[in-house]
């Protein structure tokens, strides 16, 4: 039996092992999907030798760049992004893995369940966070023709930082993405330190993390009247789009 799974460190908040095999079980399809919580991206080979009947992956945080010098070919798109989020392994007639190869269905998840939101006008958008998820997003809004600035902790060349944001700076982006973790189970107290007082009915926030469904991000957004939206119709759409990947 074929066998899918998830790699990242930790893996306790993600419902794609559920999704899948709610859909193979659906669909009648003879193969089987787990998680595979590496506490280090070296453990990579090891469990490709350990489990041969690999045939995909999923990635998530915190190896979604990190995995880029262990694949041997990468989609245009994905080295263009320079983040992964789907692997298929590719095996030869003995079974032995021969080749993995990196491709990325964040980005177009996201420009797919974002554009239904987005007003008729042209708009700026914050993107806060700056790793694998935020490259993936970020290469979704140039598609899309959204201007962005990214908000990190440290800030940078062309960054700012969260001390960096006012009430100012709020009202000229009307899309708030939030691609950290903070907020994601089990630390649902958690949210990014913007000044959500001056958010109003003409912003968009939406949250990549899908568990809890309501984070705190989203709840505060929606107390101002905001238009509020987390990521599990994304998981969803890049779940199926990785599998069109997987049985190619």
């Amino acid at each position: 039996m074929d066998l899918y799974g998830l790699i990242g460190y930790p893996l306790g908040h993600s419902f794609s092992a559920r999704f899948f095999e709610e859909k193979f079980r659906r669909e009648g399809i003879a193969a089987s999907y787990r998680n595979f919580e590496l506490p280090d991206i070296g453990d990579l080979m090891e469990l490709l030798a350990e489990v041969p009947e690999l045939r995909g992956l999923n990635v998530t945080i915190p190896y979604k760049q990190l995995i880029i010098p262990y694949l041997t070919s990468l989609s245009p798109q994905a080295k263009a992004i320079g983040a992964v989020n789907t692997v298929r392994v590719v095996h030869d007639s003995d079974n032995n893995v021969t080749g993995l190869e990196g491709y990325n269905t964040d980005a177009p998840a996201f420009a797919r369940t974002l554009a239904p939101l987005l007003p008729l006008e042209a708009i700026s958008a914050l993107v806060l966070g700056t790793g694998g998820a935020s490259k993936a997003v970020c290469a979704a809004l140039e598609a899309l023709g959204i201007s962005y600035t990214l908000v990190s902790r440290t800030g940078g060349d062309g960054r700012l930082t969260y001390a960096n944001l006012d009430d100012k700076i709020i009202s000229r982006h009307r899309l708030i993405v939030n691609t950290t973790p903070l907020g994601m189970s089990p630390a649902t107290d958690n949210c990014p330190p913007i000044p959500y007082g001056a958010l109003t009915t003409d912003h968009i926030c939406y949250d990549l993390i899908y568990n809890p469904e309501q984070t705190l991000f989203m709840k505060q957004a929606a107390e101002r009247g905001a238009t509020v939206k987390n990521g599990l119709d994304m998981l969803h759409l890049q779940a199926l789009l990785a599998w069109k990947i997987w049985q190619s």
